[in-house]
């Protein structure tokens, strides 16, 4: 029989600043070396070593080495789901700065959130593949149609291995600016990635702010009926 979860160990691990700050830091499923963790937290390297060690222990993060250097992610979707969940119960931070309103406003509009397309795009084609009867919804997942696959087939998104994963294939996440679901699991990072290869979303700005192309205007018309 396994013991109850240790939540008082992953409210500590998560409940402290600068630990928060590098979590939300990779939360666009990126890796990212300790000096640039340790500039998002705004704390001294040897500091943000020792939060890493920390995280790691406890299992909320994964390190790879390249030569002299460690990279550092979240170890799993399932951290990535518990933030986004945070955020949904968290009160608003005030903004004091134009440049936060607006970092503020591209989030909310389009994101990653770990790997998979959020904010008000990701929700507006989620509620489209709904619409065409792309994807039903089932419990806390959604169910991919035939008429989905054909759809995503033609797109040149890859269903067979994300199907096969052993990930969640096609969850609902609870959009934390929005209030409202979109598509996470395998099938939504499959999703996400194809979107981000036709060119139709791109990264910018230094955090998990995406927008949309031209062609991504056209693209999401012509193949959704959905007008941005």
């Amino acid at each position: 029989m396994n013991n109850s979860p240790d939540m008082i160990e992953v409210a500590s691990l998560i409940g402290e600043p600068s630990r928060i700050a590098i979590l939300l830091s990779l939360l666009g499923g990126k890796s990212l070396p300790a000096s640039e963790l340790a500039r998002a937290a705004r704390i001294t390297p040897q500091t943000a070593s020792a939060h890493l060690s920390k995280l790691v222990e406890g299992g909320l993060l994964v390190h790879e080495s390249y030569g002299r250097h460690r990279y550092y992610r979240l170890a799993r979707a399932e951290v990535a789901q518990a933030l986004e969940a945070l955020s949904v119960i968290a009160r608003p931070k005030p903004i004091r700065s134009l440049r936060e309103s607006d970092q503020v406003k591209a989030m909310r509009y389009a994101r990653t959130c770990y790997d998979h397309l959020a904010g008000e795009i990701g929700v507006a084609l989620t509620d489209r593949m709904l619409e065409l009867r792309m994807l039903e919804e089932k419990g806390k997942d959604f169910l991919l149609t035939d008429v989905g696959k054909n759809k995503l087939l033609e797109l040149g998104v890859d269903i067979e291995p994300v199907a096969k994963s052993r990930r969640s294939f096609a969850r609902q996440c609870l959009d934390w600016s929005e209030r409202r679901h979109h598509l996470a699991g395998s099938l939504g990072a499959a999703v996400t990635k194809r979107l981000f290869e036709l060119g139709w979303i791109e990264r910018f700005q230094d955090n998990r702010a995406v927008r949309v192309t031209k062609t991504g205007i056209k693209g999401f018309a012509d193949e959704f009926g959905l007008q941005l």
